[in-house]
């Protein structure tokens, strides 16, 4: 019999699994670490003499992960017949692991405050990566040549073996630090920490301090207000539960290997009055965050507000070294009390490969899907130098990025709701779904195509105050009363007329919130402390959402003095009803037998429960290993 560890993770990166294998490596354990769709199944031979030290040694080191839940150990018939191992197919981009972390505190290792210090199985990789196969002549460091020590990690047991990018001071990369007409550099433990120290005292003192690191160039600085796409660093682990309001899993999750960006309820008065009562955070992740919050922590700083930049900008203080990066959209983690997903972003989620698939090459939003032998994998478009295909899908509304006689565009709801049907294998079922990214969308699967059963309405917010003059009857005299008695909110109008505004910016003009967008609307509404909100018109027309009727409602409430909270959240509420009446109907006629959610619009507390609660009895789909935004088309798109 096999003693077996069975670890529960729906997600289907290999990280976890590798980084047991390299546990397991090291004791020279006959094992075999399985993954399937909701597990990683470990299977131990029984009688080794070791396997107390590696399940302890497994226990005490391995990554906390935000998509692990639980575990349990039971027996296993037959007995493994020799030691696994494992394949770095791809780079990784996540937070450093605990041993990596312990490393560089470590005054007598030789990665002491070595921002770049990460293992097989951790750190920003990625960044270096240039393309396809994942060898370093193939990344940034190809003209690096490791040290004897560093080559030999790479080459035995352990945590970095088969590390593509393993360095350290002895053979690592310079940085310099910026300031004016003054260059400082850092090549050895006492120079790196000196330039820590002197960067996080430059940023105690209100300078701005820009960063490349290896998750791409990040802005640092103390502020009073959070700019829209800003995050609040939490750089002390010890003191984050006092200042926010956390469930377990949304603290775990901060510190788990993925670091996530959370939007988390705050708790602490002063942080409060600064940036409200919600605010986007993350604990710091790669090498060059770690050591600067370490540093800001011991001047007495326990938080710091910093920008992700695709490019550098003006700072005061300017940390860099000389190597060119490629960057990644942080993930985005949506957590309630009974569900977790990916709201957002490419990191984490990709590089990826799907064991199945079709001859179909598959581009939308600079990821593109290739088939091997193996299935397909996904990535930035750029990793490849080229590929071989029968089909080719791109999302339509882009330019072309290959010539093919067989191009065929694609809707991004479509491709959206075909990402979730492929990532959980409903090939041949009948689902209906709703896509909410923009404009709502609802979608049939019959078991071979996706079709569009209430298709997408373009907004045009052009002539809408004609629009809204001509809704019904009576309407004219809203408008009337509008621009006579109510200046301010016409001029509001006119202006959402000149800007060409989206229906969520439209939305957010009106009710006059400061962030005019999607997100600034749906942080109005987590202010709202009570039950039951207002309705709010999401009727259809014409089989269509009717966008003119829906900002008509908006602006009748806001003549009543609805305050902007109460009416955010009754947005979000009707939304859920509409989305949840309109899906049971479509269910019921199509005799489908589940339902599926896409678009990262869904990634909203209130819209979500509300739409949970009314859909409580009905299995509900969504992805588990990508994000449910935008970056699943390319998912998608590879079996349209």
């Amino acid at each position: 019999m096999a003693f077996a560890l069975e670890l529960v993770a729906p997600f289907s990166q290999p990280t976890i699994k590798n980084y047991i294998i390299s546990i397991i490596r090291c004791f020279g354990l006959k094992a075999v670490v399985h993954q399937q769709k909701n597990k990683i199944i470990c299977a131990f031979e029984s009688t080794d003499e070791k396997l107390q030290a590696c399940l302890e040694e497994i226990a005490s080191s391995l990554p906390a992960s935000c998509f692990m839940s639980k575990s349990e150990y039971y027996e296993l018939e037959g007995e493994p017949e020799s030691v696994p191992d494992f394949e770095v197919e791809y780079p990784v981009s996540l937070g450093l692991c605990p041993l990596c972390q312990k490393e560089m505190f470590d005054p007598s290792s030789k990665r002491y405050y070595y921002p770049f210090t990460h293992c097989t199985h951790c750190g920003g990789q990625y960044a270096f990566f240039e393309k396809y196969p994942y060898v370093r002549d193939n990344t940034t460091l190809s003209y690096i040549k490791p040290c004897p020590t560093c080559a030999e990690e790479a080459q035995n047991a352990g945590r970095r073996e088969k590390q593509v990018l393993n360095s350290c001071h002895s053979c690592g990369i310079p940085v310099k630090l910026l300031h004016k007409d003054k260059e400082r550099y850092a090549n050895d433990a006492g120079s790196f920490r000196t330039m820590f120290e002197v960067a996080a005292k430059a940023v105690r003192d209100n300078k701005t301090l820009l960063v490349k690191t290896t998750m791409g160039y990040r802005l640092f600085y103390r502020a009073e207000r959070l700019k829209p796409g800003a995050v609040l660093m939490l750089a002390n682990a010890m003191k984050i539960t006092e200042y926010c309001s956390l469930i377990n899993d949304e603290f775990n999750a901060l510190l788990s290997i993925e670091r996530p960006i959370l939007h988390v309820a705050l708790k602490d008065e002063a942080l409060r009055e600064t940036f409200g009562v919600s605010v986007d955070v993350k604990y710091p992740d790669e090498g060059f965050s770690i050591l600067l919050a370490k540093e800001l922590t011991l001047l007495g700083l326990d938080t710091i507000v910093y920008e992700a930049l695709e490019h550098p900008c003006e700072a005061d203080f300017v940390m860099d070294f000389d190597i060119e990066l490629n960057h990644q959209s942080d993930m985005r983690l949506f957590i309630n009390k009974d569900v977790k997903f990916i709201a957002s972003g490419e990191r984490v989620s990709f590089p990826s490969r799907l064991p199945y698939g079709t001859d179909t090459l598959s581009i939308a939003h600079g990821l593109v899907g290739i088939r091997d032998d193996r299935g397909i994998l996904f990535d930035q478009i750029g990793r490849f130098e080229s590929a071989s295909t029968f089909k080719v899908n791109q999302l339509e509304n882009e330019e072309p990025s290959v010539q093919s006689n067989n191009f065929h565009t694609m809707g991004a709801d479509e491709a959206s709701f075909m990402s979730v049907i492929a990532e959980h294998n409903k090939f041949g079922s009948k689902v209906v779904g709703a896509y909410f990214e923009g404009e709502p969308s609802f979608l049939y699967y019959d078991g071979k195509k996706v079709i569009r059963v209430v298709p997408p309405k373009h907004f045009s917010s052009i002539g809408l105050i004609d629009a809204l003059k001509t809704l019904r009857e009576g309407s004219d005299r809203l408008i009337e009363n509008v621009e006579k008695n109510h200046p301010a909110l016409f001029d509001v109008l006119l202006r959402i007329e000149q800007n060409n505004a989206t229906l969520f910016e439209a939305t957010a003009m009106i009710l006059g919130l400061e962030e005019e967008s999607f997100e600034g609307v749906m942080k109005e509404a987590l202010k709202f402390i009570g039950k039951g909100g207002l309705q709010i018109d999401t009727k259809v027309n014409d089989n269509r959402f009717d966008h003119v009727a829906f900002l008509a409602s908006i602006i009748s409430y806001r003549l009543a003095d609805v305050g902007s909270v109460y009416l955010s959240y009754s947005i979000f509420e009707s939304f859920g009803d509409y989305f949840s009446e309109l899906l049971t109907e479509i269910k019921g006629k199509t005799k489908a037998t589940e339902i599926v959610l896409c678009g990262s619009y869904f990634a909203g507390q209130s819209l979500f429960s509300r739409l949970q609660r009314n859909l409580k009895n009905t299995p509900v789909l969504m992805n588990t290993s990508y994000p449910i935004g935008k970056e699943n088309c390319v998912v998608g798109g590879s079996f349209l």
